[in-house]
């Protein structure tokens, strides 16, 4: 793991927004700006942060710290208004239920304009297809339209399209804690042949025993900053417990 398949160097990100901080904290913390007439939101502000290849990230953070917005930030969805985002190798983010499904089109249908999207010829995809099925356990349904499936079909086809279109960073949001425990299991057993192959893994889990257990190391967001960067994962999730206690 002597290269990183992941670098952001400063990135601060802006969201529009209209009007502008509807409650005190959000005024005493800052992160609504004017300028020039224009209001924003302060998602990312300063983020610098490497991940080796082959290395499983876990990052965690009370809800509306960053987390989602710096995956999407890692695959390019959004780009930064201040510093550099850099990923070396094909990136498949997993964020949401049904992301990147058409509703109207078959699961086997799915499959093939997933796997298009990703670069990935008719005939390999027509090799995976078999396996993309098997591991999603929906054969029975996959003639079927995806507006049928319930959340945890839609969340199993997912992660089994992303997990064997081999890609060489794979970020997951959240994904993971849908479906049942010999699922997940699954799920976690695939990632780690993927790791060592040297594909890198970012993870948002607000389950602090999965990022406990599965992550090589962590990190904490909260109000768009980076809280910790050690080289395990306690730290990380004692800044986490902490923030919590003083919210409450």
């Amino acid at each position: 793991m002597d290269e990183n398949a992941i670098e952001l160097s400063s990135v601060t990100l802006d969201f529009p927004v209209k009007g502008g901080a509807k409650y005190l904290k959000e005024q005493i913390t800052g992160r609504f700006r004017k300028e020039k007439g224009r209001t924003t939101f302060r998602a990312l502000e300063s983020v610098n942060l490497k991940i080796p290849r082959g290395e499983i990230l876990g990052i965690v953070g009370p809800n509306g710290a960053g987390k989602s917005t710096i995956l999407r930030t890692m695959a390019g969805i959004y780009r930064p208004d201040h510093g550099t985002v850099r990923t070396r190798g094909r990136c498949v983010l997993l964020a949401g239920i049904g992301t990147g499904f058409q509703s109207n089109l078959n699961g086997r249908e799915n499959i093939r304009l997933n796997g298009s999207i990703m670069g990935l010829s008719d005939t390999e995809i027509t090799a995976k297809m078999d396996d993309i099925i098997g591991f999603s356990e929906i054969e029975s349904h996959i003639e079927q339209p995806i507006r049928t499936y319930s959340m945890g079909m839609k969340a199993r086809l997912g992660f089994a399209i992303a997990a064997h279109l081999e890609p060489e960073i794979l970020l997951i949001d959240e994904v993971m804690a849908v479906g049942d425990a010999a699922f997940q299991k699954k799920c976690k057993e695939r990632i780690r042949e993927m790791v060592s192959g040297d594909t890198t893994v970012a993870i948002v889990s607000h389950n602090m025993n999965t990022v406990k257990t599965f992550c090589d190391r962590a990190i904490c967001i909260h109000e768009g900053l980076i809280h910790t960067s050690g080289t395990g994962v306690e730290a990380a999730i004692d800044a986490y417990l902490r923030i919590l206690s003083e919210e409450e």
